[in-house]
């Protein structure tokens, strides 16, 4: 860690190839994450996005040992897979809110359990199976950065079309099912979209830290803004200054970027609880001081009649 700070070293680092595909391929993880993850959070789908999660995992670990078999199976195709297999699990499975959590923790034991039994059959090496875990950004080529690429345009593709019924069902979904908009269409739609967006941040920070950037930033933007919109472009810039800034943090010193993630995400949630605390403080402050001059206003007015 003594190298934390040799700004000469990380400089000479973001010349590489390598990282230059890691800071693409993790800009495009951040928008991703940073439109989905207002809806996510509006939706109470976190615990969610923990399951679809394990199973992503399941499928990165799946197709490191199809890998060795058949060419061309990289592990960003079975994360997919099986995030995209979970996404649909859990909208079909869970679609009562009374059960959802339930059927969430039956996937997220039964794709960890799997997956774990797939990463001991994996002969490679145990640096490749830690990567599942933490992320392994600095493994991402051109091939890698075509399918952040075509999934990022596809799942804001989507997400544009369906927006407006989307939020309506997030907001409200009794009433979004009254009003004639196809709620148990869109659950799972939506579902596989989140999944989409978990696969990619399997491989940059891991499945164990994909949190960090699908509900951090939304959540530290709902604290700020009750405004739709304004929440989607706050967090998708608070995503990708974790995202970016604890790639940048961490080329130095050589550590795991998810770490450096994590603490970014974490210290903007904080920050965003300060603001909206001291924006009630002054809130509060104002109701008091108008209340208190009604009052003097409405003693006084007795006194002026007589």
């Amino acid at each position: 860690m003594e190298n934390l700070f040799d700004i000469e070293l990380t400089l000479r680092l973001l010349g590489l190839d390598f990282v230059r595909h890691a800071l693409l391929a993790s800009a495009l993880l951040g928008l991703v994450a940073g439109a989905l993850g207002p809806l996510i959070v509006m939706r109470r789908m976190a615990f969610a996005v923990h399951g679809t999660a394990e199973l992503a995992f399941t499928g990165a670990a799946a197709a490191l040992l199809l890998g060795m078999v058949f060419e061309g199976v990289a592990v960003e195709y079975g994360a997919i897979a099986g995030a995209v297999l979970a996404a649909l699990l859990l909208g079909i499975l869970g679609g009562r809110s009374a059960e959802r959590d339930s059927v969430i923790g039956v996937v997220l034991a039964f794709g960890l359990g799997v997956g774990v039994l797939l990463l001991w059959l994996y002969p490679g090496r145990a640096h490749t199976q830690l990567g599942l875990f933490i992320g392994q950004v600095i493994s991402i080529d051109r091939t890698n950065l075509a399918v952040y690429a075509v999934s990022t345009v596809a799942v804001l593709g989507v997400l544009a079309l369906l927006y407006r019924p989307l939020l309506f069902a997030s907001a409200d979904p009794v009433v979004a099912a009254a009003r004639g908009v196809p709620v148990s269409l869109l659950t799972p739609l939506f579902a596989v979209l989140v999944g989409i967006a978990t696969a990619l941040g399997v491989q940059t920070v891991g499945m164990l830290l994909v949190l960090a950037l699908l509900v951090t930033p939304a959540a530290a933007a709902c604290r700020v803004t009750s405004s739709p919109t304004r929440a989607i472009v706050l967090a998708i810039a608070f995503a990708e200054l974790a995202v970016l800034g604890g790639i940048v943090l961490s080329l130095a010193p050589g550590v795991p970027i998810s770490a450096f993630v994590t603490a970014i995400s974490f210290a903007i949630y904080l920050s965003c609880r300060l603001v909206e605390h001291l924006r009630a403080r002054v809130r509060r402050r104002k109701d008091a001081d108008a209340s208190e001059g009604a009052a003097t206003a409405g003693a006084a007015a007795p006194a002026a009649g007589r």
